[in-house]
C-alpha cells in the first residue's frame, strides 16, 4: 500500500496509490490516515492528470529528528569516526518540501550537497519504547533528502543553519506502511548519474534501535519523522541539477535545484 498527499489546486487530500507509471491512479480517502480512520470516498484521480500534484506525504506537526554518520563509509568520507551512540540533530518542519518542488540553494552557502535517506514516519505517541516494540509505533516509510550546506556545517559547531534551512528536507513521493526495512537499496542520482548507493543493512544503528534511543530523550508524536542517515557518496548540487532519491519498494523522490 502507498499513501499519497496531493492537490488539484485546492486543499490537500490523501489517497491510496494504485498502479504504476502512466496507469497510476489516486484512490481518494477521507481524513488524514496518520490521525484517524479513513474510508475511500469513491473518487479516483489519474496521477498524471493535468493539475494533479503530489505533495510531501507528511508535514510533521512537531519535529524531524535526524541521525548523523549512521553509515561507516559516509562517516569516513566526512573525515569522522562512527559515533558510539546515534548522533542526533533536528530539522524544522518549515524545511519540508514535496516531490518536484525546488531545492533553493541559499546565497550564504557555496557548497550545498545531497544526502539520500530512509525516512520513518511515526504513527503513535512514543516514549521510552524498547527496540522490540518500536516498529509497532511506525506509521510507514518514505524517501528523504537531508540537503546540507556543507561549508556552513564545517564552519559552525551547531548544524541548525546548515541542515535546517527552508527546502532542505524533501520528502516523498508517498508513505509505504508495513515495510520490512532491514535491507533496502538506497540510491541517489544527480542528472541521471548515480552518486550514492547503499543498503539499509549497512546502518550502524538500525531503525528499531534508533526509535528506542530517540524516544528516551524526546517524546515522538504522530507525524514526526526520523531521518536515518545516508550512505557514502554525498556530493555537490548545482543550479538546475535534478536530484533523485530512490529507495527499493518505496519509489523515487525527485527535486530540481535552483540558486537565486
Amino acid at each position: 500500500m502507498r499513501i499519497a498527499r496531493f492537490t488539484q489546486g485546492s486543499d490537500p487530500r490523501f489517497a491510496l496509490v494504485e498502479g504504476d507509471g502512466d496507469d497510476a491512479e489516486l484512490v481518494v480517502i477521507s481524513g488524514d490516515p496518520i490521525y484517524m480512520p479513513v474510508q475511500p470516498t469513491g473518487e479516483r484521480v489519474r496521477l498524471n492528470d493535468d493539475g494533479v500534484r503530489l505533495l510531501a506525504p507528511v508535514i510533521p506537526r512537531s519535529k524531524i529528528v535526524c541521525v548523523g554518520r549512521n553509515y561507516v563509509e559516509h562517516a569516513h568520507e566526512m573525515g569522522s569516526e562512527v559515533p558510539e551512540k546515534p548522533l542526533l540533530f533536528f530539522k524544522p518542519n518549515t524545511a519540508v518540501i514535496g516531490p518536484d518542488d525546488p531545492i533553493i540553494a541559499p546565497d550564504w552557502s557555496a557548497q550545498v550537497e545531497h544526502e539520500g535517506e530512509l525516512a520513518v514516519v511515526i504513527g503513535k505517541v512514543t516514549k521510552d519504547v524498547s527496540p522490540e516494540a518500536a516498529m509497532a509505533h511506525v506509521f510507514g516509510f518514505t524517501c528523504a533528502n537531508d540537503v546540507t550546506a556543507r561549508d556552513v556545517q564545517r564552519a559552525e559547531s551547531q548544524w541548525s543553519r546548515a541542515k535546517g534551512f527552508d527546502t532542505s528536507c524533501p520528502l516523498g513521493p508517498w508513505i509505504v506502511p508495513g515495510l520490512d526495512v532491514e535491507d533496502l537499496e538506497v540510491s541517489v542520482r544527480v542528472n541521471g548519474e548515480r552518486r550514492q548507493h547503499g543498503t539499509t543493512s549497512q546502518m550502524t544503528f538500525d531503525v528499531p534501535y534508533l526509535i528506542s534511543y530517540i524516544s528516551e530523550a524526546f517524546t515522538l508524536l504522530p507525524g514526526d519523522v526520523i531521518l536515518t542517515g545516508t550512505p557514502a557518496g554525498v556530493g555537490r548540487l548545482e543550479h538546475r541539477d535534478v536530484v533523485e532519491v530512490e529507495i527499493e519498494q518505496i519509489g523515487t523522490l525527485r527535486n530540481p535545484v535552483l540558486r537565486r
